[in-house]
């Protein structure tokens, strides 16, 4: 695709636009005194993590409309297709779009929405996850590796505190997708504490499928038993579902498990004494910051930046470790939930126990 960019983008439209279209929304367009009507293009990857269709999208649109009433927010999500996110993407630059804010499904195959964004002269951001090409713009995500090094800390930590020995047994671990930069991040700073812990690793796998994550813990609870003596998990789905692989073996007392995501799932899960901590990043504050620089790249302005990601300007968040006793001053008190969404009948004693009201 080159100078072509246009016709081959229109060709490829029509063909994929039945889906596409059905998947795109948009905020008000009515007048207004701003005179801003951008189109801002947003693409999330999946729908199998609730956070994307629950928390980014909704905080990305409100924030877009607070800031430009007349912007007209062009939302599609993959649905876990690198092929029909680069669909989506053809179809919203065929449709004017004046920025792309990509969440990739595949950061490597991604390079490719970004290239062809850049035929027709339209700023991409990255978000969430890193694209895998020196033409971004501009990348917003949460320091991944941080997010590593807060689980394996808290899961030595807890070892150490319990006096597991390290010679009775040792970790699984189940990193996230090898197409997902980030979760390559988050397992380098893993093993940049386990590595050094003492404790040693006695398998692990790299998936963000709760289904397989289970299947695959349910294969080292056979292999492995009782030396099992810790969980590193990189999100809360992978750690539900070692979680019900564990139950399913009949396993009462079960080792510390960790997460990320801060899902309802995953903090019931905690409040049950199943899952040991989960790490927090602010969703709305990236989100938010997403929708302001994409605003400015749509107006040919140059956002400021905080950090650098292999060189583009970018705005990284910091994590926070979560365990039962900062349930409350963290997911609570930023309103990320409200009790009543954690608190249900079946947890209310543990959330009471807890302080969380």
């Amino acid at each position: 695709m080159r100078k072509t960019a246009a016709a081959t983008l229109t060709a490829i439209t029509f063909a994929a636009s039945p889906f596409v279209m059905a998947g795109c929304s948009s905020s008000s367009g009515s007048d207004s005194s701003s005179g801003d009507n951008y189109k801002i293009g947003l693409l999330l990857p999946e729908t199998a993590v609730a956070r994307y269709e629950g928390k980014d999208k909704p905080y990305f649109e409100a924030k877009l409309k607070e800031i430009c009433p007349d912007c007209k927010l062009m939302y599609a999500n993959a649905n876990s297709d690198a092929g029909k996110q680069q669909d989506q993407a053809n179809s919203l630059l065929t449709q004017g779009v004046d920025v792309l804010v990509v969440d990739p499904y595949d950061g490597k195959a991604a390079a490719s929405i970004v290239n062809s964004a850049q035929q027709v002269n339209v700023p991409v951001v990255a978000y969430d996850r890193l694209i895998e090409s020196k033409d971004l713009d501009y990348v917003i995500s949460n320091d991944y590796e941080k997010v590593g090094q807060l689980q394996a800390q808290s899961l030595v930590d807890k070892l150490k505190a319990d006096h597991v020995d390290p010679s009775a047994g040792g970790i699984v671990m189940m990193n996230g997708a090898t197409t997902d930069n980030n979760a390559g991040n988050i397992k380098k700073g893993a093993l940049s504490v386990i590595d050094k812990s003492g404790y040693k690793v006695l398998n692990e796998t790299d998936t963000w499928d709760p289904a397989e994550a289970q299947d695959w813990m349910t294969g080292q609870i056979t292999k492995y038993g009782d030396k099992i003596v810790g969980v590193y998990s990189a999100n809360d789905g992978n750690a539900g579902g070692a979680i019900a692989a564990l139950h399913a073996a009949g396993v009462k007392q079960m080792p510390p498990i960790t997460g990320l995501d801060a899902s309802v799932a995953g903090l019931q899960a905690i409040l049950a004494g199943d899952q040991y901590m989960t790490t927090y990043n602010s969703f709305k504050s990236e989100a938010e910051s997403a929708a302001e620089v994409a605003l400015e790249l749509a107006k040919g302005e140059t956002p400021k930046a905080s950090d650098q990601v292999e060189g583009i300007p970018a705005t990284l968040n910091e994590p926070q470790p979560v365990t039962l006793d900062t349930i409350e001053p963290t997911v609570i008190k930023d309103g990320f939930y409200k009790p009543s969404e954690i608190c249900t009948a079946q947890y209310a004693d543990a959330c009471k126990k807890a302080g969380i009201s």
